[in-house]
């Protein structure tokens, strides 16, 4: 399914709404620093900066920090914490936080 402008908007606006406290956004799953995600993710975490004050910004991506490219790098200089690292079965460990396997790690950026 194609990330929709109604779907954006819906973000900002659960985000937004103070009847439910949400501490921020959590992007994860189908890799949100793919090439063809840049864009839309790039656009969509601008929006909750300026128009969510005080909401953290969490990404899990398999891209390693360290390797980025500079689109990918523009997304994750707006966010507060990456969890990089693809997800390796061989390394599995449930109790790690916010990790799913020992390859990965936690970047608290802001």
């Amino acid at each position: 399914m194609p990330f929709t402008q109604e779907m954006e908007d819906r973000i900002i606006n659960d985000l937004n709404d103070t009847r439910i406290r949400r501490q921020g956004l959590s992007l994860s799953g189908g890799d949100p620093l793919h090439p063809q995600n840049i864009a839309d993710v790039l656009k969509l975490v601008q929006r909750v900066r300026a128009e969510c004050p005080g909401k953290d910004i969490w990404m899990w991506t398999g891209y390693k920090l360290d390797e980025l490219t500079e689109a990918q790098r523009e997304v994750v200089d707006l966010i507060n914490v990456l969890i990089d690292g693809k997800f390796v079965q061989d390394l599995k460990d449930p109790a790690l936080v916010w990790r799913g396997s020992s390859n990965q790690v936690v970047h608290h950026l802001r």
